[in-house]
C-alpha cells in the first residue's frame, strides 16, 4: 500500500507542482504569508456544460477553468479537451504558466481549462457546441484584461475561433485578443505555430554551448503533436541528428537520422509514423533510454519516472511537455549528471509568442515572421541565461533556479502592489 501511495505522489501533476515550489520557495527564504498566497489558486471555476448530441440525446460535459495568478497581468493559459482531464491536472498546469510567464519576463499570470471530453468521439458540431457553450458560461470571467485562453492539447486554431466568436457575440463587437492561438485570418500571429518547438530548439542550443557540443548531436523525441513535430522539423533543418520518434502507437529509430521532410509525407499519408520505411521499430518506452544526446520529451505529464529514470542516457533533457519529469526522477537524473532545461522555461516559446500575438492584437499592427522569430529568440536566450545564473549563484539544479527566479518575480510584484482588504 505504501509504494501505491508512492507512486500516485509520483505522478500526480498537483503533487509535482508543489514538490517544486516548496523547495524553491524554502531556498528563497521566502515570507510564509507570501509561500500561502503564492501557493493556492486564485481562482477555481468548475462548469457542467449541457450539449445536445447529434442524436439527438442531451450529455452533460464537466468542464474547468483555473486561474492560479493575476499578479504580474491578465492570467494566461491553454484550453485541453482530453477524457482524462482532472482538476488537480488543471490546477498544477495553471500554476506551471505562472511560473513560465514569470520565468521569460511576460507580463501574464497563469491559467489552464478544459472539458473532459475524447474529441475523437465527437462529431465538429459537437465540438462546436461545447466550446461555445464552454466560452458562453466562463463570459465574466475571461477577456483581454481578464485571461486570455490558447490551444493546448486536442484543441487547436479553429477551437480559438469558436471561443473568439462566441466571446464577441456577446461583447456586440469583434474582440480577437480574447484568445492566442487563432488562424491568421483571425488576428493569428506568424510564427506561433511552431513556436513551443522553436523555444525547445534555442533552448538546446544553449545546452549545448554550455556543455561543449555541438548540433550533430543526436536526438530522440517523443510525442510528434504540434511540439514535437515542429521542434523536429525546425531542429533537422539546423543540423541536428533526429535519430527516433516516438509515439502513443509505436516508434520508429534510424542511427543515421530520420528525413523528417519524407516523415511529415508518410505520417500525412498513412495517420502513423510507424511502418516509415526509412526507420526500425521501436517500444515506444524503452526508446526514451536509448542512448542520445538530446532526450526531448514533447508528450504529456509524468513520462520520466523513478522507474525509467536510472537506465536513460540521454546527455540532455528538453521538456517540451508540462510536466514531464516526476520529482523523484529528478533527483536520479541530477545524480546521473544530466543537464535537465525544465518545462517552465524549455516550452515557453509558445506562451511568449502568444503574448506577441496579444500585443498586436491590441495594436492592430502585426509583425513579419522575422520580426517574431528573432524577438522569441531574443527572449529564450535571456531567460536560459538567467536562469544559469541564478542556478550558479544558489547551487540548485535548472528546474529549481527556474522555479525560484519565477516565484522571486511573482513575490516581488505581489510585495509592490500590497494586499488588498
Amino acid at each position: 500500500m505504501a509504494t501505491m501511495v508512492s507512486l500516485e505522489k509520483e505522478t500526480n501533476p498537483w503533487e509535482a507542482q508543489a514538490a517544486r515550489f516548496d523547495e524553491a520557495a524554502r531556498r528563497l527564504n521566502l515570507d510564509e504569508g507570501m509561500w500561502k498566497v503564492l501557493q493556492h489558486p486564485n481562482k477555481e471555476i468548475i462548469l457542467h456544460i449541457p450539449v445536445q448530441m447529434d442524436d439527438g440525446r442531451l450529455q452533460v460535459f464537466t468542464g474547468y477553468r483555473v486561474q492560479h495568478s493575476i499578479a504580474r497581468g491578465p492570467a494566461k493559459g491553454g484550453i485541453r479537451y482530453a477524457p482524462d482531464l482532472t482538476l488537480d491536472e488543471v490546477r498544477a498546469l495553471a500554476s506551471w504558466m505562472t511560473w513560465k510567464c514569470a520565468v521569460v519576463n511576460i507580463p501574464f499570470g497563469g491559467a489552464k481549462g478544459g472539458v473532459i471530453c475524447d474529441p475523437r468521439l465527437l462529431s465538429a458540431r459537437e465540438l462546436e457546441a461545447i466550446t461555445r457553450r464552454y466560452t458562453a458560461e466562463l463570459m465574466d470571467f475571461i477577456g483581454p484584461e481578464r485571461d486570455v485562453p490558447a490551444p493546448d492539447v486536442n484543441t487547436n486554431e479553429q477551437v480559438m475561433a469558436w471561443i473568439m466568436d462566441t466571446y464577441s457575440m456577446h461583447i456586440r463587437h469583434t474582440v480577437t485578443a480574447v484568445v492566442t492561438g487563432k488562424p491568421l485570418d483571425l488576428g493569428g500571429s506568424q510564427g506561433r505555430r511552431e513556436a513551443t518547438g522553436r523555444g525547445c530548439m534555442i533552448v538546446c542550443d544553449e545546452a549545448l554551448k554550455k556543455l561543449g557540443m555541438d548540433r550533430q548531436a543526436r536526438v530522440i523525441i517523443q510525442g510528434f503533436g504540434n511540439v514535437g513535430r515542429e521542434a523536429a522539423v525546425l531542429m533537422h533543418q539546423a543540423g541536428y541528428k533526429i535519430i527516433g520518434i516516438a509515439e502513443v502507437d509505436g516508434a520508429i529509430f534510424n542511427p543515421r537520422g530520420l528525413d523528417i521532410s519524407k516523415l511529415l509525407g508518410y505520417r500525412t499519408e498513412q495517420g502513423t509514423i510507424t511502418g516509415f520505411p526509412e526507420s526500425e521499430p521501436a517500444d515506444p518506452h524503452e526508446i526514451l533510454t536509448w542512448d542520445c544526446d538530446v532526450l526531448l520529451p514533447a508528450a504529456t505529464e509524468n513520462q520520466i519516472t523513478s522507474h525509467n529514470a536510472p537506465q536513460l542516457r540521454a546527455r540532455i533533457v528538453i521538456e517540451g511537455a508540462n510536466g514531464p519529469t516526476t520529482p523523484l526522477a529528478d533527483q536520479i537524473l541530477r545524480e546521473k549528471g544530466i543537464f535537465v532545461v525544465p518545462d517552465i522555461l524549455a516550452n515557453a516559446g509558445g506562451v511568449t509568442v502568444s503574448y506577441f500575438e496579444w500585443v498586436q492584437d491590441r495594436q492592430g499592427y502585426f509583425w513579419t515572421h522575422d520580426m517574431v522569430t528573432e524577438r522569441l529568440d531574443l527572449i529564450m536566450r535571456t531567460s536560459f541565461h538567467d536562469v544559469e545564473a541564478y542556478a550558479a549563484s544558489h547551487q540548485v539544479s535548472q528546474r529549481i533556479a527556474a522555479y525560484m527566479l519565477a516565484i522571486a518575480r511573482v513575490a516581488f510584484t505581489v510585495q509592490l502592489r500590497g494586499i488588498y482588504a
